[in-house]
């Protein structure tokens, strides 16, 4: 992707102003892919390094060693002995599973996580995955691991060939969006069959904008 009309792309898009802050989203469009083979659906977390423009909203699901660590580092946390209030309550349950972006969970108690979040956090996607490094040993340091997901991003393309993620807002910089867009599509190629001939076309846009084409 070539920064100049890239540039130009976002500056454009920039022109659908609104009365409230926009989130700038990227959205990539697939050909080729037979999603019902599992060699072919696309789903992985993309690390940027800029921050993603959205407060990143984080639960840990815990037990007695790291509490502590959770509760200084994580925006929610559930100590294990309140699981079972959460399995028995399907409306608590699925407000948490709408309210929070990612769940950390302690390893050595994760058939107890599954049991009473499963049927809540799996159809949101949102069960703790070790790819993005949510299941974790109980002398973990889960600062490190909570400034890393504020800048992780889920990128999935497993029913319709189709991808839109956020990649800032109209707060950031032009320089800071751009950084995200290009990271975020170099971390793409390698995990679609095709690579770079996978993808049919790209777009960037604002919450409430029209889509601009990006040249490739």
């Amino acid at each position: 992707m070539n920064d100049s009309e890239l540039k130009k792309a976002v500056e454009k898009a920039r022109e659908s102003k609104r009365k409230f802050k926009q989130r700038f989203d990227l959205v990539i469009s697939l050909k080729g892919l037979d999603l019902k083979k599992p060699d072919h659906q696309v789903e992985f977390f993309a690390n940027i390094h800029k921050e993603k423009g959205k407060e990143t909203k984080i639960c840990a699901l815990v037990g007695p060693e790291l509490a502590t660590n959770a509760k200084n580092f994580c925006d929610f946390v559930i100590l294990q002995q309140d699981f079972e209030k959460y399995q028995k309550d399907k409306k608590l349950s699925k407000k948490l599973a709408k309210d929070y972006d990612f769940f950390i969970a302690q390893a050595n108690i994760m058939p107890q996580v599954a049991t009473a979040f499963g049927r809540f956090l799996g159809p949101k996607g949102k069960m703790p995955n070790p790819k993005a490094g949510c299941i974790v040993p109980p002398s973990a340091n889960l600062d490190i691991l909570t400034k890393k997901l504020k800048k992780t991003i889920k990128i999935s393309a497993k029913t319709t060939p189709v991808i839109q993620c956020i990649v800032g807002n109209e707060d950031m910089s032009d320089e800071d969006i751009i950084d995200n867009v290009k990271t975020i599509f170099e971390q793409l190629i390698p995990h679609l069959p095709n690579e770079k001939y996978s993808v049919k076309a790209v777009y960037i846009k604002l919450t409430m904008g029209k889509p601009i084409k990006l040249i490739l």
